[in-house]
């Protein structure tokens, strides 16, 4: 979290002239760019002059300062697996995930006073001012409960929810005329499934529901530790939770090998729980939402506001498509995923085969039957080129189906924990279970 604090600017007004300023000074950085190179005698490709490190502070600073959908938005295109953005685009939106500021104490009081009335400081007990996390939508303090055990405070930021629509749509239609996303591209299911998703995310007592049916469903695991809603500090733009202990998840890197390797396959496993058993998957991939407890083994589950239930006809499509990649039956895969709500294209066509390739791909750790090693793994570079292809057939390409984008964007977040943590994980030994 950045140490200084910024307003949240509020208003569609105010919010879309910082978009207009934004799309002006990457204009700007343009023009200063491509006069410098040819000037030296280079003939500059408008792309690279879109992609320069100027332009990518830039566009990280604004969309930082201004937090709610803008950021939210940076954060999900950040995940994509390389077939929907421009590699450097997405690294670029990746430095978003970690990187909000948090709000200054007369927003903060506003935001209080709201939730709580004037007398807030004599409810709200040992009260920390200084907030440890700010992320996209709101900001985490420290306090006690009634009964004076360790608590936290989820604050939202003020105007965030009422401002989704527009900066979706603002951002978009930034990206679109910049060049950054390809012309072609029709990302408006994408988009109108992102506004949806920020509503809910943006509503706390919702979050509240999807964290109690996680208790629920969890509760009795004891690899997992969640946290249980404070029911007399929440509302829908604040939500009270008792204090998880836990350490940084990436901190696992430094446990022995075998420690590694558990602590990945658990968080895979709790992937196939919740998509095949609960119905109710986490769709938010931020190393952010998980935490390590080293001295109890267990890891820490965080933030359910990205939660998102899928109905039975996906899930069971979806299983069907990893029984058959398991098995390299490509006309089961193609059945399967065609229920799922894939865009296969014709029989015969060269893009059915591309996206058949692709979902075997992806599919890898899955069907090798062994230890997969993530540390060594190339497969993000395999995938990221074989998505070049599949853009290349612009008159069959579609965005995936809403629910198997964020279940991409799940697995994506997963491998690139497990890259980091270079662990081994047996997920075909992991998936049996279900199949059978």
């Amino acid at each position: 979290m950045s140490d200084s604090s910024r307003s949240v600017p509020r208003g569609r007004v105010r919010r879309f002239g910082k978009f207009a300023r934004l799309a002006g000074g990457v204009a700007g950085n343009m023009l200063a760019e491509g006069a410098k190179q040819v000037a030296s005698g280079q003939r500059p490709k408008a792309r690279d002059l879109l992609l320069t490190p100027a332009n990518a502070r830039r566009l990280t600073r604004q969309l930082s300062e201004m937090r709610g959908a803008a950021m939210k938005l940076g954060q999900i295109l950040s995940m994509d697996s390389g077939d929907l953005l421009p590699r450097e685009l997405a690294d670029i939106l990746a430095t978003l995930r970690n990187a909000a500021y948090a709000m200054p104490e007369r927003q903060l009081d506003e935001v209080l006073t709201e939730a709580f009335g004037v007398e807030y400081p004599s409810v709200l007990t040992d009260f920390e001012q200084k907030p440890f996390a700010a992320a996209s939508i709101g900001q985490v303090h420290r306090l006690r409960s009634a009964r004076g055990q360790p608590a936290v405070l989820k604050i939202q930021y003020p105007g965030v929810r009422e401002s989704i629509d527009s900066d979706v749509d603002n951002l978009a239609a930034l990206l679109k005329v910049s060049g950054l996303l390809p012309k072609h591209m029709d990302i408006s299911p994408l988009l109108t499934e992102v506004k949806a998703q920020l509503h809910e995310e943006a509503d706390y007592k919702q979050e509240a529901k999807y964290l109690r049916a996680f208790v629920k469903g969890l509760g009795s695991d004891e690899r997992f530790l969640l946290p249980r809603v404070i029911t007399s500090l929440s509302g829908s733009r604040v939500l009270g939770l008792t204090y998880v202990e836990g350490v940084a998840i990436e901190e696992v890197a430094d446990e022995d090998q075998e420690e590694r390797d558990r602590v990945m396959s658990l968080l895979f496993e709790l992937l196939l729980i919740e998509l095949f058993e609960l119905g109710l998957v986490q769709t938010d991939p931020n190393f952010a939402n998980y935490r390590y407890n080293p001295e109890t083994g267990q890891v820490v589950l965080l933030d359910f506001g990205a939660s998102k239930y899928f109905p039975d006809t996906f899930t069971t499509a979806y299983l069907d498509l990893l029984a058959s990649a398991i098995e390299g039956d490509r006309m089961g895969m193609a059945a399967a995923a065609e229920t799922a709500g894939y865009s296969l294209g014709p029989e015969g066509s060269p893009y059915r085969e591309i996206v058949l390739d692709l979902l075997q791909l992806a599919l890898e750790p899955i069907s090798c039957g062994e230890a997969y090693d993530f540390g060594e793994s190339t497969l993000p570079m395999r995938l990221a080129n074989m998505g070049q292809q599949i853009q290349g057939n612009k008159e069959y390409w579609e965005v995936p189906p809403m629910y198997a984008a964020y279940i991409h964007r799940k697995i994506a977040g997963l491998f690139l924990l497990a890259s980091r943590l270079k662990a081994r994980v047996n997920i075909h030994e992991l998936v049996l279970p279900w199949l059978d």
